[in-house]
């Protein structure tokens, strides 16, 4: 459904641009086999692809987008809807690449998942297992694959070794580089047996394996360094545990510390508390201490409504600082639960128009000279998702200045290595760019190179960022943009719709 719904939102804007009234144009498509050794993928490889996507220059975009939901709110309700005592309606899902691999999961393992309006209304019905699940009885492993989906890796990882059974958790090539040791380092001291598979140079990695008898519980301390989702993922656990009361600590220092946030509220919603201390002295550098008290169980809400997802907000509020606006994203506002929406606090420091409202956000900017965007210098560790938005906005500055994206390392182990994609991919435009170990700093572009081929390196973002590079006023080519159904894959149709004719 999701490769049939891009291809009906791209055949739309074909038509439209035959019509001449499209900012959109496509190539022929092409096929991409599956990377080596994922045989779970070849099957939806063999469809062909599209290729790329060739996006005209675009003066002005104006209108209202209602937002998808949030990837990282859907796929943790998903997974304690499943944990819940209750059945659980989950509505406003949202439909992609990561959401998939977590329902196939839990179906796997079990759950009862009524999915006759998932595509038509972005519903569905989870009747919860009232605690962790037993697969002890099936004959082999219980093998979850995973796609290349972190919000269904982490958590998952964490979740099964508070079942019973035998479980192997995989991936694709790059889920296979991306770092997890530091999540099953902390579950080894909650008294499970797990392991990950060292994959040099990028240390542990999935695929994961436990035999599972349940989780002991007690206390643990990991790192923050890397990612957030190891401690959402432990949390999220921690009511599972045989013993009583656990503690998680952060042993250095949180990034992304809003999704942990995220984390503890939807677990409210579920009937779980979660008590926190902070332990560090430093604001901007958070070391938190959690305790999930014993005796609390999972209980369904009965409906759960997932948010409008903040991070792909933060590419229509862009093309509305860059072009005018103005443009409202509807679903996520001034009320959100997700970090992601300071990232119109820093469009407004760069000199766009921003008025708040509880479920919206409306963003413009005076295009007369008298309103220039203006370089700015942040620290993105709460919102490294959506600070990869910056990195165009920064090459459209108008006051000279350089644009500083800073505290971003763990751009490196997500869907790609980021830095070095956005780095690379702003060259071409022909920006100057210093890369830092986390942090690049991007010289505005007085003339951008046109018809620029942009790598997307199979990362949903790198598509979404760099087709704003059309809202800079020159024509730029997106190769594989089917790689945006990992969480947005109605995007470049929704861009179309904004645009002013």
């Amino acid at each position: 459904p999701l490769a049939q719904g891009f291809r009906a939102a791209v055949a739309c804007l074909v038509t439209l641009a035959a019509k001449g009234d499209s900012p959109l144009s496509v190539s022929s498509p092409a096929a991409v086999g599956p990377p080596a050794a994922m045989p779970e993928e070849a099957a939806a490889a063999k469809k062909p692809k599209l290729e790329q996507l060739r996006l005209e220059p675009i003066a002005r975009l104006e209108g209202t987008v209602v937002l998808p939901g949030s990837k990282s709110l859907s796929n943790r309700a998903l997974l304690l809807a499943a944990l819940s005592q209750g059945t659980t309606t989950v509505e406003n899902l949202l439909e992609s690449d990561d959401t998939a691999r977590m329902l196939e999961a839990l179906a796997k393992v079990g759950v009862d998942i009524d999915e006759k309006a998932r595509h038509t209304e972005n519903r569905i019905v989870i009747v919860g297992n009232a605690g962790p699940f037993d697969v002890s009885g099936q004959e082999g492993p219980c093998e979850l694959f995973l796609g290349n989906a972190g919000t269904a890796m982490r958590p998952l990882a964490a979740m099964v070794c508070a079942c019973k059974g035998d479980f192997v958790l995989d991936g694709t090539a790059r889920m296979r580089e991306r770092p997890i040791q530091d999540l099953t380092d902390a579950l080894s001291q909650l008294g499970s047996p797990v392991e990950c598979t060292q994959n040099p140079p990028h240390g542990g990695c999935p695929p994961v394996r436990v035999k599972a008898d349940g989780l002991q519980g007690g206390s643990c301390s990991l790192s923050g360094k890397i990612s957030s989702q190891y401690l959402s993922a432990l949390l999220m656990t921690a009511p599972l545990a045989k013993s009583g009361t656990t503690v998680i600590e952060i042993k250095d220092e949180l990034v992304s510390k809003p999704y942990v946030d995220m984390t503890v509220g939807l677990m409210r919603k579920f009937g779980v508390t979660v008590q926190e201390e902070e332990l560090s002295t430093d604001s901007s550098k958070p070391r938190p201490r959690y305790t999930v008290a014993s005796g609390q169980m999972y209980v369904s809400p009965g409906t759960y409504y997932v948010e409008g997802d903040a991070s792909g907000a933060s590419y229509f509020i862009a093309g509305a600082a860059l072009t005018g606006g103005p443009v409202t994203v509807m679903g996520c506002g001034s009320e959100s639960v997700q970090g992601d929406v300071k990232f119109a606090h820093m469009v407004e420091k760069m000199g766009a128009t921003v008025e708040w409202k509880p479920n919206s956000i409306t963003v413009s900017r005076k295009m007369d000279g008298s309103q220039p965007l203006k370089g700015i210098d942040e620290d993105c560790g709460e919102i490294p998702d959506a600070a990869m938005t910056l990195a165009v906005l920064a090459i459209a500055v108008q006051d000279g200045k350089p644009t500083a994206i800073r505290n971003v390392y763990n751009w490196r182990v997500k869907e790609t290595e980021r830095m070095k994609a956005i780095c690379t991919e702003l060259g071409k435009l022909g920006a100057s760019v210093e890369e830092g170990r986390d942090f690049c700093i991007i010289q505005p572009l007085p003339k951008i190179l046109p018809d620029v081929e942009i790598d997307t390196y199979d990362d949903h973002r790198m598509a979404m960022v760099f087709g704003l590079v059309a809202c800079c006023g020159v024509p730029v080519v997106i190769k594989d943009p089917e790689c945006t159904a990992k969480t947005f894959p109605t995007y470049f149709k929704e861009l179309a719709a904004l645009v002013k004719k």
